[in-house]
Parts: C-alpha cells; structure tokens; sequence
C-alpha cells in the first residue's frame, strides 16, 4: 500500500491508496484511487484520478471533474455493466489534437447521491409538500427517501472546492485557473455540475450536462421542481463572457421528459446573453435513451466543446 498524506487548513488527514487490482481497467492512461477520501463536509468517498498516456509532471494539464465516477472507465466493474469510455474517448481526441491535454477526477457517487446533487438554493424554493416528498417527516419513509438527511449540494460543493480540488492540484501537475477547470455529468449529475458551474464561476469556467434531469423526481405531472431550477437560473448564470455550458438529451425512456425543459433553459441562457455554438451548444439525439452507453457514444462532442483546440 501507498500511503500519502493530505494536509488541509485545519488537520492533517491520512488514507489509502488501494492496489491495484481492485482499479478499474482502462484501454489507455493510468487511473490512480484515493480510497475513502476524507472530508469535513460529506461522508468519505472514493476518488479515481485518470492521468493519459505520457502523462509528464513538466507539463500542466486542464482537469476535469467528474460525478459518478465509478461509472467512467470499466464496464466489468458497474452495476449495469455500461461505462462512460472516458479514457478511449479523451485519449483518442488528445492524440488527435482536438482538446487540449486533461486529467479527469472521477468522483464516486454514494447512497446519497440524490441528496448530493439535487441543486440546494433551487431545493429550497420548493412548495413545502414538494420539499416533503423528498424529506418525509416518518423516519423510515425518510430513510427510503432521497433526503434522508437533508439537502447535501452545497457541502458536496464545497468538497470538491475546499477539499479535493486543493489536494488535485498540490499532487498533480495541473493548470489551476478556470480557464482550465471543468466539470462534467449525467443526469442529477448534469444537475450538480450546472450548479457547481453557477455557485462557483470562479473556479469552474465551464460545464458538461448531458441528460440533465430537470424533472428533478420521476413524474412530469404538475411538477414544479423544473421552474424552480430556472428561477435559481436565471438568478445567478455566470458571466457569458468568460464561461461555458453544454447540454444534450435523448428522446426515449426519461430523456423524453427533458426536451420541454431544456428549451426553458435554453432560453433562460441565451436572455443572459449566451450564445449558440459559442459559450452555450445544446444537443438532441433521436433515439437515445437514459444510458451511460449512450453517454459513451457522444461524450466526444461534449468535450471538443468544453475543451477543444
């Protein structure tokens, strides 16, 4: 075992990294794990940093953060044997140099996950019964519930702001400006990285959200979660002159509950003075479904966007 350790403002904190063998596997690139990384803010979860093939520390490179990491790299190792193929996909427009070179921390997700990326401020301005149903006052029905403690946005941001992006960059050979640092997800991981894009324009200067699940739950039926994302929106877009945003959607399964809203959003960003297929590219792909094989298959359009040449 490697062990490193991890100093922060206040302590310093020690964790491991795990052998090899229980790593995922990847086509190109190395994926390094820091186990149970420590945190004042959530539960401790694992971190999969992907460095590419000819990774030199002389060098600087953009980085990428990225939800649900443990769905990026090996399909033999997801719950639905599906993957993102983040290092075929990175490696082969690197090579070809259609995006400048990155590395990618990809963020495990944990039981809290809806409780994690569920855009807090937007939380917050529900109806009451709206915020009920995700926080149910019957302590059982809350544990069986996205809530169970609470919305856990904010402090999941601060995590990545305060915690794991310091320690990214003092252990990696990074370019640490905006400019530089992006971040990327699917579905409620679209969500949290909208939000981290807006709640932190000086850290993150753009954001990939495929599949963004503007619905918030699973119905579409007087449903007021999606307004209340655009009204956050609309409260607090980033300077369009300096930051980025993508979003995309299928139109099969859940991705067929999208399009309506996207729309909004759209129009939402291009008030605030976005611009087509400059800072902001909004995509449909007929026949796509709610999947990360269908992720996999347009994840390079996402990335020419955010990070090309």
């Amino acid at each position: 075992m490697i062990i490193r350790q991890l100093s922060t403002a206040l302590t310093i904190l020690l964790f491991t990294i795990v052998s090899t063998a229980q790593l995922p596997y990847t086509e190109q690139g190395l994926v390094e794990r820091l186990e149970n990384f420590p945190s004042d803010f959530i539960s401790p979860r694992h971190v999969d940093i992907w460095t590419p093939e000819g990774y030199d520390t002389s060098k600087k490179y953009a980085v990428i953060y990225m939800h649900d990491g443990q769905m990026l790299f090996d399909s033999t190792k997801t719950w639905n044997h599906q993957e993102w193929k983040v290092d075929e996909t990175i490696s082969h427009l690197i090579t070809d140099d259609k995006i400048k070179p990155c590395i990618v921390v990809g963020i495990h997700s944990s039981k809290t996950r809806k409780a994690d990326y569920f855009p807090q401020k937007a939380f917050d301005i529900l109806p009451p019964d709206i915020k009920e149903d995700f926080m149910p006052s019957d302590s059982i029905k809350r544990t069986s519930s996205g809530f169970p403690n609470g919305p856990q946005a904010d402090n999941y941001l601060k995590f990545i702001v305060d915690e794991l992006k310091p320690y990214i960059d003092n252990s990696f050979s990074t370019l640490t400006d905006s400019t530089n640092t992006f971040v990327v997800g699917s579905s409620m991981g679209g969500l949290i990285s909208m939000y981290a894009l807006f709640e932190y324009p000086s850290t993150f200067g753009a954001a990939g959200c495929m599949s963004t699940h503007w619905i918030g739950g699973y119905h579409d039926n007087d449903n007021p979660i999606p307004a209340a994302f655009i009204h956050y929106m609309g409260k607090n877009i980033p300077d369009p002159s300096t930051h980025r945003i993508y979003f995309d959607h299928g139109t099969e399964g859940l991705d067929s509950m999208y399009t309506v809203h996207q729309l909004n959003v759209n129009d939402a960003m291009r008030d605030a003075n976005y611009v087509d297929n400059k800072n902001l590219q909004t995509k449909v792909f007929e026949s796509h479904d709610h999947t990360e094989n269908y992720w996999a298959t347009r994840l390079d359009e996402l990335l020419i966007f955010l990070l090309g040449n």
